[in-house]
């Protein structure tokens, strides 16, 4: 498990988004192999979008199966997994939109957990969560780095940075340091 950490405006999101493709590098190249999971800080969606939780979760499976197909047991036991590791299944019938944020963050998690991602990248996971969130959060982070994901996360926050087996420290747009535990 990698931290990026760093002061505000130091790139540490701007890499993130690099490294999930959903940016361009302003120099060199991008090269990524396997299924990424990219959790952004922010998430804007329509209080208007008719989906619940387990539709925005079962999204992560689209990448095993296709978009829009029925679902094989595999896939839905991925789904059902990760409501429940993230304790968000009591909301799987509740509309997205009507979420609080930390219920949203997990909610999005969980989507990248039922992906199955080899690299799971997190910007600002646990912030403004409440203690029992932001905890759920970091051991489902651990999880996933133990069982062999690369996870990838910006924080500020020192409970996630001490989970870290990686830190890396930016400032303007620069490594300042990279520490390995």
């Amino acid at each position: 498990m990698t931290v990026i950490a760093g002061p505000n405006g130091a790139g540490k999101s701007t890499l993130l988004e690099v490294i999930a493709g959903t940016r361009r590098p302003v120099s060199g190249t991008r090269a990524a192999a396997g299924a990424i999971a990219f959790v952004p800080q922010r998430t804007a969606v329509s209080d208007r979008l008719p989906v619940t939780v387990r539709d925005v979760v079962t999204v992560g499976v689209w990448g095993r199966i296709g978009s829009w197909r029925r679902l094989d047991a595999d896939a839905r036991a991925a789904v059902d997994d990760a409501l429940q590791r993230l304790r968000i299944a009591e909301l799987s019938a509740q509309s997205f939109a009507a979420l609080s944020g930390g219920q949203r963050q997990r909610t999005l998690l969980a989507q990248g957990v039922a992906r199955g991602a080899e690299l799971l990248l997190l910007d600002e996971p646990t912030t403004g969560l409440d203690a029992d969130s932001a905890e759920r959060i970091r051991a489902v982070m651990r999880v996933e780095a133990d069982r062999g994901a690369a996870v990838v996360c910006v924080s500020h926050d020192p409970a996630v940075i001490n989970d870290a087996d990686r830190i890396v420290r930016l400032a303007d747009g620069r490594v300042l340091a990279h520490a390995e535990r």
